[in-house]
């Protein structure tokens, strides 16, 4: 604690000038809190910036109502979680210590001024993205899981809150914090809970439930017009999201699943320039995320869409799967590819509790002193393979094909050669699972001689056979055979990110002829950007 707290005091060394100041003065009110009252609970609406001018506001444990960190923000420091981006609500409680006097900005104006000064901007966003550092690394949040490792459903508000970048507390069942917290929410000790500080219980737990409890898709009103519409919130996605922000188009970002895509679920990128020593897909687009919401462009998710439809202005409307809709004046198709479920039998049965699409480190843990396996001959599957290896005991990779050379890069593929924990299989296919209510063995075949050979893992992750997300476009523009969208001179388009419908764009994997790399899917995201513009000023 004292070194996440010497961390947070650097961050809140960072000053704002005294020009930065005078604006915060002129588009806000003061307030005077006395000591010991509440200037934000959990749960509240992140929904106005707080400079301190004079006193002090401490962080408080949502739980217990003490004080949580040794730090406090005092004098020319500032209120705020990141959440204040895109109108979500406070995880943490904060409380005058003494006689506190403010500045109160109003969300909207702030946004404004953020946008009018971007040197107050930069400071702002540092400090809160140094926040929200600080709360993943510690678990700090009113967000508690209580028995993630016994209950599948439990264990899915982890993984969403885990790639979206939202802080929780994961508590074992049996653990005495888990007996406290359930004694403090006054819910059944040694049972599987969500809880949100001690007066929110998220019965039958979903993402959706707690997206609405963060305020995720707070301000998002149905049958709202955007100027565009970009569905799918990975590399391409986001990208086209921070581009469409800064060109001052009114944007949206829908995701189903987790802002990252699959991107996000690699645990190591090595070759995206500008980051010699790698970085997560995780935290590359988180940045993209915070840098579009900085800009302006808004977030939904989780959200599906289910239909896209094109109206008789020009336009287009999408339905998601709640039945909600919004509407834009363009539309950027960056769903991406998911990979295929193996005709295995049983593998539903399986799927949270021993097979995953995934390898982060919340996946990584099931691995520690065990046999991983890894379906899949690219890059997502190598990169898998060298962080689990890190963990498991031995990882095995089954590869279809003779080798690695023309799916995945040279300088993993020797890397995983190299690894003398990882055994790499070609030829080989995994044929059925093992285990009551957890995987605890596969069987493996090899495809041309027939032997068959069993191995014994609780973790298995399927990362092969890559298929597009264009099923929600129901005939609206042209696909390849295998279901891929067509743009460019195919469909006589002069864009090459053009699909055979006007108004409509396709960018990074979910394209017909991309080039299947993260640098490539922001390039695409990037640049289709002036198409869109084009597009709503003069085709539209």
């Amino acid at each position: 604690m004292e070194t996440i707290g010497a961390d947070l005091r650097v961050m809140q060394r960072i000053p704002l000038a005294a020009a930065h100041v005078e604006a915060l003065r002129a588009a806000g009110a003061r307030a005077t809190y006395p000591a010991g009252a509440f200037l934000a609970r959990p749960g509240d609406p992140a929904d106005r910036f707080t400079y301190v001018e004079a006193g002090e506001i401490e962080v408080v444990n949502p739980y217990t109502d003490a004080r949580h960190l040794e730090s406090t923000i005092g004098p020319t420091q500032f209120m705020g979680e990141i959440a204040f981006l895109d109108g979500g609500v406070w995880s943490m409680g904060m409380r005058a210590v003494s006689e506190t006097r403010v500045i109160e900005v109003p969300r909207a104006a702030m946004l404004t001024l953020m946008g009018q000064i971007p040197e107050m901007s930069d400071i702002v966003i540092t400090v809160l993205a140094a926040r929200r550092r600080r709360q993943l690394d510690a678990g700090d949040s009113a967000l508690r899981l209580i028995g993630e490792d016994e209950d599948r459903n439990v264990r899915r508000i982890a993984e969403f809150a885990s790639r979206n970048r939202i802080p929780y507390t994961s508590l074992a069942l049996s653990s005495p914090e888990a007996a406290q917290t359930a004694q403090s929410c006054s819910i059944a000790p040694l049972e599987p809970a969500v809880v949100f500080g001690r007066n929110v219980v998220v019965h039958d737990p979903t993402p959706e439930k707690v997206a609405r409890l963060l305020g995720l898709n707070r301000d998002l009103r149905n049958d709202e017009s955007f100027d565009v519409l970009i569905v799918g919130g990975g590399p391409a996605g986001v990208a086209a999201g921070v581009y469409a922000g800064a060109e001052g188009l009114r944007a949206l970002v829908i995701e189903d699943v987790a802002i990252g895509g699959q991107a996000g679920t690699s645990s190591r990128i090595e070759n995206y320039m500008g980051f010699p020593t790698g970085i997560s897909g995780g935290d590359l687009v988180w940045r993209g995320e915070v840098q579009a919401m900085k800009f302006g462009t808004r977030f939904a998710m989780p959200r599906r869409v289910k239909t896209l439809e094109s109206l008789a202005d020009g336009g287009f409307c999408a339905t998601f799967d709640n039945g909600d809709r919004v509407r834009g004046g363009a539309v950027i198709v960056a769903t991406g590819v998911q990979y295929r479920r193996l005709p295995i039998d049983r593998l539903a049965e399986f799927e949270g509790v021993g097979v995953y699409y995934a390898a982060t480190e919340m996946e990584a843990r099931f691995c520690k002193g065990t046999q991983a396996v890894v379906v899949g001959g690219g890059n997502s599957a190598g990169q898998a393979a060298m962080y689990l290896s890190r963990a498991a005991q031995c990882v095995h990779v089954m590869v279809r094909g003779p080798s690695l050379a023309a799916s995945m890069s040279s300088y993993l593929s020797s890397r995983l050669e190299a690894d003398s924990a990882i055994d790499i299989r070609y030829g080989a296919e995994v044929t059925a699972l093992h285990g009551d209510a957890h995987l605890e063995a596969v069987t493996v075949r090899d495809i041309g001689g027939g032997e068959a050979r069993t191995i014994d893992t609780r973790a298995l992750f399927i990362m092969a056979g890559a298929a597009p997300n264009t099923d929600w476009l129901s005939g609206l523009v042209e696909l390849d055979p295998k279901g891929f969208v067509r743009t460019g001179p195919d469909v006589g388009a002069d864009s090459p990110y053009a699909t055979s419908r006007p108004g409509v764009f396709a960018v990074g994997d979910v394209r017909s002829g991309s080039v299947k790399r993260v640098a490539s899917a922001v390039g695409e995201g990037s640049v289709v950007v002036s198409n869109v513009w084009a597009f709503l000023n003069v085709g539209g």
